[in-house]
């Protein structure tokens, strides 16, 4: 059956940066589809609001503080996770940050290192651990594996001139991705979606006019994407519907001229 190949029972899942946005989407729709959640992000009682939300539908949830830039932090959650939850099945990788600069030059060295931290340091050291915790053997000598799903940007192949690190960043995201598949295969399946504009929260700080006109003229679809249109792409990478996807980069993008 169809509805089987995308079930996540029996399943769970830590989703960083799932207090708001994609994040959140992903949490909901993971839960609605029979997993348990972690939710991972800076704020915690963001991150609680969304464990509740969880919860309503009738799955275990676990809120936790997360810098992604931190380390200790991402072992911190690892190892919370697991001992709340046993296993841990899905890992997405969904923080991030693209801060503003006005121009080059003036981007100072603390905030290209939280741009590199919070993009690529922190999907690396939690893949590192979960990707490991993934693929060891049970007592039978069975090996449970698992997906993880990072998320990139269409600036890691596209950047604009107010991207330029953060794209940087994105880019390593994506090589990383590969390298993670190699490197656990064959019981953990790595992969990535790169996702186009987004209408979440951040897009509050956007000119809305000025973007639709810019959607219109550089997109096929010719609008930028509700944040639950993420949810089919996310659903495929986690479930079983992907079993024989690896390594792959997933844009869901509008389609770029």
């Amino acid at each position: 059956m169809t509805s089987d190949i995308f079930s996540l029972e029996g399943k769970t899942a830590i989703i960083t940066g799932g207090s708001r946005g994609l994040g959140r989407e992903m949490a909901l729709a993971f839960a609605t589809h029979g997993a348990d959640i972690v939710v991972a992000s800076r704020k915690v009682e963001n991150c609680e609001t969304v464990a509740n939300e969880v919860r309503a539908l009738g799955r275990r949830a676990l809120a936790i503080g997360y810098h992604a830039a931190s380390w200790s932090d991402a072992d911190r959650l690892a190892n919370t996770a697991i001992a709340e939850f046993g296993h841990i099945d899905i890992l997405v990788n969904n923080a991030g940050m693209s801060p503003l600069y006005s121009s080059l030059v003036e981007i100072t060295e603390d905030l290209y290192d939280k741009v590199l931290g919070v993009n690529l340091k922190g999907p690396f050291r939690l893949s590192a651990l979960i990707g490991s915790h993934m693929c060891a053997r049970s007592a039978d000598g069975t090996v449970r594996g698992g997906s993880i799903i990072n998320v990139s940007s269409i600036a890691s192949t596209r950047p604009t001139p107010n991207e330029v690190v953060y794209g940087a960043a994105k880019a390593a995201v994506n090589n990383l991705t590969v390298g993670l598949a190699a490197t656990y295969a064959p019981h953990v399946r790595v992969n990535c979606i790169v996702p186009g504009p987004f209408l979440t929260d951040i897009s509050k700080a956007w000119d809305l006019d000025r973007f639709a006109q810019i959607a219109k003229a550089n997109f096929m679809l010719e609008r930028g994407g509700q944040p639950h249109e993420i949810v089919g792409a996310a659903l495929y990478l986690a479930s079983n519907a992907s079993s024989y996807t690896t390594g792959t980069l997933l844009p869901v993008d509008g389609g770029p001229r």
